[in-house]
């Protein structure tokens, strides 16, 4: 398998980032992030989804990734392991919209071997104390959709916000916990 200089370009700004390099993380987010929305979009158009599920799968995978950077194996291609992620996020929105899908076991083989069960925990902890500098409503925005699994419509509906508020408040949260992530989470603001 070839990989292009643009996957490159990510591995090495991830290894820098992994490292402390907040600049090279902010590179990575911002040099993949067209990537990530492509993909997502070619999915959704693919299995009939709409165009605004692709943008919050995409939010979800981007919040994905922060949250299990630590399991990328700096010696393996990132391409593969952000293909999964997206497969892994689109999966879980069509399902919480009802929608049945198979995978070949074929497809998660990788990640069924990987063993991130301690790591998995761990991130969970990281994610909490980071979701706790957010004030409300978008703590609990990012609790419900990027972690609880919730949906955009079911979210606006239990916080009784337009699911346009809804989008607009987690892209806002998700970008202040890039900024609090950046910072050190969070504790020097």
């Amino acid at each position: 398998m070839k990989r292009s200089a643009r996957e490159d370009d990510w591995a090495d700004w991830m290894r820098r980032a992994l490292n402390g390099d907040a600049q090279a993380y902010h590179r990575f987010l911002v040099g993949v992030t067209p990537y990530l929305r492509t993909m997502a979009r070619r999915r959704c158009d693919q299995l009939g989804a709409t165009a605004s599920e692709a943008e919050d799968v995409v939010q979800e995978v981007l919040l994905a990734v922060h949250l299990k950077r630590g399991t990328w194996d700096p010696a393996r291609p990132i391409g593969p392991w952000l293909s999964t992620i997206v497969r892994n996020k689109m999966i879980d929105s069509l399902r919480r919209r009802g929608r049945h899908v198979n995978v070949p076991i074929e497809d998660v083989i990788e990640t069924l071997e990987s063993g991130e069960q301690t790591t998995e925990a761990t991130d969970r902890l990281d994610a909490e104390r980071l979701l706790d500098r957010l004030k409300d409503p978008q703590r609990d925005i990012v609790r419900s959709i990027s972690m609880n699994g919730a949906g955009i419509r079911e979210t606006a509906e239990r916080l009784k916000m337009t699911e346009v508020a809804v989008r607009v408040s987690l892209h806002r949260a998700l970008k202040r916990l890039a900024a609090l992530y950046r910072s050190g989470s969070g504790e020097h603001e």
